[in-house]
């Protein structure tokens, strides 16, 4: 997965997004993206290959290993990466969009500075405002899913260290131990943690815009009342 063309995908959108939109994207490549790709990966590169059955029984460990760990925890975080990120896109495609049509208007003789429109920092009002908010919710709703997903694969967010298998072709319960479940349950319980704080983000921002929103078309109310 080329993570730096996401990040420069994303950092456009980063210009364009309020200031909380910036703290989620650095949380994101920071606590998210850069820690599953330098440690995390390390730390479940092995997961199969030690993940031993007290019998020798040929196929019994990777049925057992398929029953307890169906996706490995690196896709599905991976997976969750992509998700999330994607509504962002919506507002990049957006923000194209808007620069297309103006460059249009410049070749029909419209007067327009190309080199400003380039620098230019979209407004978050009018159309960009329902694509903007659109993707927060779209964010909050996959961040949820995955996190429930999550606990749903795995029986909870704890690695056990025995797990025990009667799956065929197994010849009866067989005890299977996890390498280093500790250290795999730090890192599940971190990742987790930035998920939640990701979807408070996120929260506070669409409740942030949704207010900023309902202010504005309050004033001209509060105006003519004035008078």
């Amino acid at each position: 997965m080329d993570w730096g063309g996401l990040h420069t995908i994303l950092g456009g959108v980063n210009r364009h997004s309020t200031s909380i939109g910036k703290i989620w994207l650095t949380v994101l490549f920071i606590f998210r993206i850069m820690i599953l790709v330098v440690a995390a990966e390390k730390v479940w590169g092995d997961e199969q290959s030690d993940f031993t059955c007290n019998t020798l029984q040929p196929g019994c460990k990777n049925v057992c290993y398929d029953e307890f760990f169906p996706i490995s925890h690196i896709r599905v975080w991976a997976l969750q990466l992509i998700f999330v990120s994607t509504p962002a896109l919506l507002v990049a495609m957006h923000v194209a969009y808007t620069k297309n049509e103006k460059k249009r208007k410049f070749r029909r003789g419209d007067k327009i500075d190309i080199e400003e429109l380039k620098r230019r920092k979209f407004h978050i009002r009018g159309a960009l405002w329902w694509t903007y908010t659109s993707s927060l919710f779209f964010r909050i709703i996959f961040e949820a899913v995955f996190m429930y997903t999550f606990y749903f694969l795995y029986r909870g967010y704890k690695m056990p260290r025995l797990v025990q298998c009667s799956a065929w072709p197994c010849p009866n319960t067989v005890d299977c131990f996890v390498s280093r479940p500790t250290e795999k349950t730090m890192f599940t319980i971190f990742m987790l943690a930035v998920s939640g704080i990701c979807i408070l983000l996120n929260v506070v921002e669409l409740s942030y815009l949704v207010l900023k929103l309902c202010m504005k078309k309050s004033e001209p109310i509060n105006s003519v009342s004035s008078h």
